[in-house]
């Protein structure tokens, strides 16, 4: 397709998350992007005329309905409730249309494998809406990635009544589920898991505890029920530990600079000198003799990396653009998402069995 022919899309579901990738859609057009917002689809009677008339394209309550209207489309999001991911693709793909589908993937690994299957059959690309891998701070994290072998992950939202179709796991926790497992590559061996429902009736609060096989341990804490928001990762490899802010798209690296790429001779010579400096800096105290401590950050390089800020939906939409345009595969396929999906109810399994054991 030219580069100049713009690709004409629509947004299926007018709720909260599909009104944020309309506006996006919509932003995209007016600054001149090769893009052209073309319907809008919700069952919903309120939500539809609204967006509808908010951003001056024509709203359906079906899919079918949308098709036959406007004609065919290049892409399409699909943001309507999980539960409706696979019934929602369906028609979609049918139709020749390139998908961006919200997290999480599906409702079932069932559902997600008939996606992927017709997306196969038909020749079309599915994209997953992890949008944290599109976080600034997490770009430039992989580019001081070299072997990470423990990950602490926290994220802690206000009580709100959006996304409680799915439990704390599946609507918060599955972000750093997946990007961690882009991050660690290699295949989960074991999952500890407890979990509580607090406010609704699926589990609001969980922690979680996954080896990989590699040795990498992750531990992940997620709540719908906190009195603050947080949003944070941070991951320990060979000399080195960075910690990343993903509302403030911040990140810092604290290297053993001191140590790193040392060898144990080397090393050895160090820690001898060491103790014969600090054995003749000895300080008597009555007849006691102390050393003098040394500086808990001697030895360490404290950097906060630099990041380019930007709006982590928007680098999503425009890179599903990107795949729909040149036709490359996205850089969260279909199948990261499974991937994803995957964890999380083997965690939900998890943490039903715990509960069943503590007798909750």
């Amino acid at each position: 397709m030219p580069a100049s022919q713009p690709l004409r899309v629509a947004v299926i579901g007018a709720g909260a998350f599909g009104r944020n990738h309309l506006r996006v859609f919509h932003q995209l057009q007016h600054e001149g992007q090769a893009v052209e917002l073309v319907a809008v689809v919700d069952r919903a009677p309120a939500a539809l005329p609204e967006a509808s008339a908010k951003f001056g394209i024509p709203g359906f309550e079906t899919i079918e309905a949308c098709l036959a209207a406007v004609g065919p489309l290049n892409a399409a999001s699909v943001c309507v409730p999980t539960i409706h991911h696979a019934s929602a693709a369906a028609p979609l793909l049918a139709a020749g249309v390139d998908l961006l589908i919200e997290k999480p993937f599906a409702a079932s690994l069932e559902d997600a494998d008939n996606i992927l299957e017709l997306a196969s059959k038909h020749g079309r690309i599915v994209q997953v809406g992890h949008l944290e891998r599109f976080n600034p701070a997490v770009t430039a994290a992989r580019q001081h990635l070299h072997k990470p072998m423990f990950f602490e992950a926290h994220r802690l939202s206000i009580f709100t009544p959006r996304s409680l179709d799915v439990d704390v796991v599946l609507d918060l926790m599955i972000h750093d589920l997946d990007i961690v497992l882009s991050l660690v590559a290699s295949p989960v061996r074991e999952v500890r898991a407890v979990g509580l429902p607090v406010l609704s009736n699926k589990v609001d609060i969980a922690n979680v505890r996954v080896e990989f096989e590699n040795g990498c341990i992750a531990n992940f804490t997620a709540s719908r029920i906190s009195t603050e928001r947080v949003r944070k990762l941070r991951f320990f490899q060979p000399h080195q530990y960075l910690s990343l802010d993903f509302a403030r798209q911040d990140l810092l690296m604290i290297d053993v600079t001191a140590a790193a790429g040392m060898d144990p001779r080397q090393l050895a010579q160090i820690v001898e000198k060491a103790q014969a400096a600090e054995a003749a800096r000895q300080v008597e105290i009555g007849e006691k003799t102390e050393p003098v401590a040394q500086h808990p950050t001697a030895g360490l390089s404290l950097k906060k990396i630099s990041v380019e800020p930007g709006e982590p939906l928007r680098l999503e939409i425009e890179s599903f653009l990107q795949s729909v345009r040149t036709r490359t595969p996205p850089l969260v396929s279909g199948e990261a998402g499974r991937a994803a999906l995957s964890l999380a109810l083997e965690i939900n399994t998890a943490i039903a069995a715990h509960a069943k054991r503590a007798g909750l």
